[in-house]
């Protein structure tokens, strides 16, 4: 499994940490920045994650900014993006079982680094349940398209 991420100023934090956790779990990443706490504007950073996830360069991506909202709107502005913002375990598991979520979004000021590293675990680690959920996410796609 590849992961693209990336994060604004107030996610850089977190960022950083998320990649320690990645590379002692052997999970390949590739960081797209911002590469330092100096201000930015987080449009920048989420549009290329999700387009290069998109384009399937990536299986997943993960995005941080200060409450993961932000994020999560730009991510989602991509054709072939589901992007979830999770708070807890619990929202990570259901957003890739029920939603197929392609990009998981992250409060860099509202998480600790705790359960952000537990809530990427059980995001990385469940998988897409199909079966009806699979009848939703097609409808997405056609909305997408327009032919819904």
């Amino acid at each position: 499994m590849k992961i693209a991420i990336g994060a604004d100023h107030a996610g850089y934090m977190l960022k950083e940490e998320l990649k320690r956790w990645l590379e002692e779990w052997n999970i390949s990443y590739h960081d797209f920045g911002t590469y330092s706490p100096e201000r930015v504007d987080y449009p920048d950073y989420g549009i290329i994650v999700a387009r290069a996830v998109a384009k399937g360069g990536f299986e997943k991506g993960i995005l941080i900014c200060g409450t993961g909202i932000g994020m999560s709107i730009v991510a989602n502005k991509v054709k072939g993006i589901r992007a979830a913002l999770c708070r807890d375990p619990y929202e990570a598991k259901l957003s890739r079982e029920h939603n197929d979520a392609n990009i998981l979004t992250l409060g860099g000021r509202i998480l600790g680094f705790d359960l952000a590293k537990e809530i990427v675990r059980v995001w990385l680690n469940t998988e897409f349940t199909g079966g009806r959920h699979k009848v939703r996410i097609d409808k997405i796609s056609m909305i997408e398209e327009d032919e819904l």
